[in-house]
């Protein structure tokens, strides 16, 4: 098929293929699901260095071209190198040097009506000479906003200006927002109504598969192991360890509700936070509350999901989050926090609490107290959620319309 028909997809903002965050594995699915594609050549930025970078050993198949550029599922993929004394401004220096190569590319190659997708917010300022060279070649740029980053605890007030500064005039220049979340369009569409903007929604993607691991496979057995769990007898909760996670609230309630299970917490190092957590609610004193560290193997961290007696979500800041979606896939029985963002998603499938004191731990204790055959009924309530609304297939169909 001619290159003239082709319709080319520049993509910034991803560290990588498929390696540590959603975006990444987003991108991975993505181009996976459009390699038989003959309309789409997909061009994707991955980092060359530093935190998050891309590890090219891990990608199966792949057609090295030369030392910075290689090949995935017919995609070609570039890798941009990034100064590393520059702190959290990396990620700022990063998407930059992508778009500057994406423009350079397209003006190369002579690519005419080029569509740029750039994940998150990071570069408003910056945004409108971009904008300004696509445009010169007919081209379309595409902007995913992805949470509310403004309203992350972690950032100093300053940082949070930036973030709202920054995903202002990203909506305002961009051709298409596509919103992960029905919620997330909403805000786009009544905070930035003064620039018309022209939104679409396209979830975020999981599936339903088992991991593959029996309940006696030696990986499982040694993370049970190792963090003195038992087969089916803990809940769990995976995430980024920062504080609109709501991790200190889901702590605190299971501390105080009855259940004999214990809590194993699958998240990030963050030794401050934590010792601020134990300072406050002295959760080290409670055997059954465990830090259990990050767990990178997907088949292992898959059977941790499907084995748990529950699963709680504290996100509140975000659009459709991946780690939500994963759990409605695999775990029968999932605690949500009470925000639109997550009643979207899961509906009927999962049971909801609020940040009150007592709202969780009386939650906890109920879903003690369910059979078997409850807590399957909403597990596939939850797996039917996946099928009809967040599968890769359906994920991608949309990409390709919108794209095409």
């Amino acid at each position: 098929m001619n290159d003239e028909i082709k319709q080319h997809v520049y993509i910034v903002g991803s560290k990588s293929i498929g390696q540590y965050g959603g975006f990444e594995t987003f991108v991975k699915r993505l181009i996976e699901q459009h390699k038989d594609n003959k309309r789409i050549q997909y061009h994707i930025a991955c980092k060359a260095n530093g935190d998050g970078c891309m590890d090219i050993s891990k990608l199966p198949n792949v057609k090295i071209i030369n030392k910075n550029e290689f090949e995935y599922c017919g995609a070609q993929c570039c890798l941009i190198e990034v100064p590393q004394k520059l702190g959290p401004a990396q990620a700022i220096v990063y998407d930059l040097k992508a778009l500057k190569w994406c423009c350079e590319d397209i003006k190369k190659s002579e690519i005419s009506h080029p569509i740029v997708y750039i994940l998150a917010c990071r570069i408003g300022p910056f945004i409108k000479k971009y904008v300004k060279c696509i445009h010169t070649y007919d081209g379309k740029y595409y902007v995913n906003p992805d949470g509310r980053e403004c309203l992350r605890k972690k950032w100093s007030p300053l940082v949070r200006k930036y973030w709202k500064y920054s995903e202002k005039l990203m909506i305002k220049y961009c051709d298409l927002a596509v919103c992960d979340s029905v919620n997330i369009e909403q805000y786009i569409q009544e905070e930035y109504k003064a620039y018309n903007p022209n939104t679409t929604y396209i979830a975020y993607g999981s599936d339903v598969a088992k991991s593959g691991l029996g309940d006696n496979d030696s990986s499982y057995l040694e993370w049970l192991n190792k963090n003195h769990l038992k087969d089916a007898q803990y809940y769990i909760s995976v995430g980024r360890f920062v504080p609109e996670n709501n991790f200190e609230t889901m702590i605190r309630e299971f501390m105080t509700s009855k259940t004999n299970k214990d809590f194993a917490i699958i998240t990030t190092k963050n030794d401050d936070f934590l010792e601020m957590l134990n300072d406050k609610l002295h959760f080290k004193d409670d055997h059954r509350i465990k830090f259990v560290g990050t767990v990178y193997d997907q088949k292992l961290l898959k059977k941790i999901r499907e084995n748990a007696y529950g699963y709680f979500h504290g996100h509140e800041v975000g659009g459709t989050n991946p780690s939500l979606l994963e759990a409605l896939g695999s775990t029968n029985m999932n605690l949500l926090l009470n925000v639109g963002f997550n009643k979207e998603v899961a509906e009927d499938a999962a049971l909801y609490w609020s940040k009150e004191t007592g709202s969780l731990s009386s939650l906890i204790d109920t879903a003690d107290k369910m059979t078997s055959e409850e807590r399957s009924e909403f597990g596939a309530k939850a797996k039917n959620r996946i099928i009809n609304y967040y599968s890769w297939e359906l994920i991608a169909t949309r990409y390709n319309e919108i794209f095409r």
